[in-house]
């Protein structure tokens, strides 16, 4: 009886053929996901598992998973596996850039989920946030998920005199819109942004999980209110293999 592909793969690694078994357990693997065996999201089958199919050691393995995740590919989850890399999410950047309907236009749930604030004081930001080069500044770290997957890594400096407690409200509110809205700020619009490709820091790779040698998008941004009064200044980074940034002409 002919075995499923699944099945097949695990017996067509050839030793002593010049091209490293690794590399040719990767290429398959890589054949198996291109082909749809396994869908963008679902986990790949353990080390240990894979090392028994192809009767390698665990290191063989560990290396052509390497291969795939930076070929984009794949995601190495610490302590949860491997997953095939889901699709691309395209993310609009325009006038009026929101985190959660942007998301919500494509049929997936996004939050924003707080994971640290600090009172600080920096002129270069309060410059950009027209106030004095010592007004009290919150640095309010937040991810973007979208479901439970990580999309972003993002620092919001805004005005804390103007908006005590924020960090509180978007811990539970999980929406920037809906917390500026506590704070009578009903709309915002985005008055600049600046995109670059960098690599990442260790911390933002591993809050994304993926390889510090996979280069990101960054957005740097500055947000006005209704008057033109700055807002927020953010920097955004998004995972290159997960977001496509997609510059709207909006005009409303």
């Amino acid at each position: 009886m002919k075995l499923p592909l699944r099945e097949r793969i695990f017996n067509m690694v050839e030793r002593g053929s010049g091209v490293a078994v690794w590399r040719q357990i990767g290429e398959l693997l890589a054949e198996d996901i291109r082909k749809k065996l396994y869908a963008p999201g679902e986990r790949l089958p353990t080390e240990p598992e894979l090392a028994a199919k192809f009767s390698v050691n665990r290191h063989t393995i560990r290396r052509a998973m390497s291969e795939l995740e930076q070929g984009g590919l794949v995601r190495i989850e610490q302590g949860r596996g491997t997953f095939v890399q889901e699709h691309a999410i395209d993310y609009a950047i325009g006038r009026r850039t929101r985190f959660s309907e942007n998301l919500l236009n494509q049929g997936v749930l996004g939050h924003i989920e707080v994971i640290g604030c600090q009172s600080l004081r920096a002129a270069d930001i309060a410059r950009h946030l027209e106030l004095a080069r010592t007004a009290p500044l919150l640095r309010v770290q937040s991810l973007g998920k979208a479901e439970n997957r990580c999309i972003d890594v993002s620092d919001h400096y805004i005005d804390e005199n103007r908006f005590p407690d924020f960090a509180d409200r978007l811990r539970t509110l999980r929406s920037i819109s809906r917390a500026y809205a506590h704070y009578g700020v009903t709309d915002y619009t985005r008055k600049w942004s600046r995109i670059t490709a960098i690599l990442p820091s260790a911390e933002v790779a591993r809050l994304l999980s993926q390889p510090k040698t996979r280069p990101i998008l960054q957005v740097e941004s500055l947000n006005v209110d209704s008057d033109g009064t700055p807002l927020q200044y953010s920097l955004t980074r998004f995972g290159g293999d997960s977001v496509q940034l997609v510059i709207a002409n909006d005009t409303a």
